[in-house]
């Protein structure tokens, strides 16, 4: 394929192989002439890419139908500018330059909204984009007007811009001035309410200082007997306490004393027991030992012999009296007790 190349576009320049179908973008010059004879040079960049279905042999063999579509749409583009551009002025074309170029190649609907493609039904080729990269004069007279146009541009967007900061800065200073005003009577108002309230706590004050040290003093005597009234009653209930502590400690030093003496008692009646067991055996020892050493014949004698021989043989012994009997003839001990008293007297 012998395509359109360069900038601005050139017939046969570009000798390819292969058709890339996009997205790519391509770049033109275009010269172009307004109403009022201003030459101007545009340098736009399209973006395009075909819209085929690959699966479609037909759609597919419209691709090379037109041997050189770039330079095809980038004529058919720049005749649709230069169409517009002629009807109309220099400085309106110069202030909407974007739209009015949008809308000479991609059209507008119903609503008077711009498009967004530009369809070649030759060979499905879209347009989905323009971009204005420049625009230049051509000739000097038109760079000369250009110029003119973009200083007096320029004054009057300055001089507009001062005039409004004027007007500003004398809005504000007559919002500052109102302020302040406001401000001030507000003051005013506020110093007069403090002035009503200080004269109102000043009399309220005098009234309290009338009445306040009488019932100050009422206040202060009746707190105080509040508090001795108190003080006596934590004194008392102290006072309960310390004698509630001192009986349990008295109970529990003479629950102590006794219960110590008690256990004096029982150990000495124990010793006391103990000590009557221990003479009780001696004497029993003893009494065996003498009746054994006596011998049974020598107390069978005793036994048989009269009462003045019993005598100096109890003597003898170291007895003063004894009994002898047997478990089949007991002894009345009442009667013998009552004779034994009687002849005593």
């Amino acid at each position: 394929l012998n395509l359109s190349g360069n900038t601005p576009k050139t017939p046969k320049i570009l000798n390819v192989l292969a058709l890339l179908l996009g997205p790519r973008f391509s770049t033109d010059v275009v010269i172009v002439e307004t109403s009022d004879h201003a030459r101007l040079s545009l340098k736009l960049s399209y973006n395009w890419f075909f819209e085929i279905d690959k699966k479609n042999q037909d759609q597919a063999a419209l691709l090379f139908s037109v041997p050189d579509f770039i330079g095809d749409f980038c004529k058919a583009i720049a005749s649709r500018v230069r169409g517009s551009v002629a009807s109309q002025s220099f400085d309106h074309f110069h202030k909407y330059s974007a739209d009015l170029i949008r809308k000479a190649v991609f059209g507008a609907d119903e609503a008077g909204n711009i498009r967004n493609r530009f369809h070649f039904k030759s060979n499905n080729l879209i347009i989905t984009n323009i971009d204005i990269q420049s625009v230049e004069p051509v000739d000097q007279r038109t760079r000369d007007a250009l110029q003119k146009s973009v200083q007096l541009a320029i004054e009057i967007t300055t001089k507009s811009q001062e005039a409004t900061a004027r007007h500003e800065a004398e809005r504000r200073e007559q919002e500052a001035k109102g302020r302040l005003e406001r401000q001030k009577i507000d003051d005013e108002a506020e110093a007069e309410k403090a002035r009503k309230n200080l004269l109102s706590l000043q009399a309220a004050s005098a009234a309290v200082e009338s009445t306040g040290t009488a019932s100050a003093e009422a206040k202060a005597r009746a707190e105080a007997a509040k508090i001795e009234g108190e003080s006596n009653v934590t004194n008392a209930k102290l006072k309960a306490e310390a004698q509630s502590t001192k009986a349990s400690v008295q109970l529990k030093i003479l629950q102590n004393e006794q219960q110590t003496e008690i256990s004096h008692k029982k150990a000495w009646n124990t010793l006391e027991i103990k000590k009557a067991d221990e003479l009780a055996g001696i004497e029993a020892s003893k009494f065996k030992s003498i009746v054994d050493a006596i011998g049974a014949e020598t107390l069978k004698k005793i036994s048989q012999a009269g009462p003045e021989m019993q005598a100096k043989l109890l003597s003898g012994l170291g007895l003063k009296s004894f009994m002898i009997t047997d478990g089949n003839h007991p002894i009345n001990l009442f009667s013998t007790a009552a004779g034994l008293i009687g002849s005593s007297q």
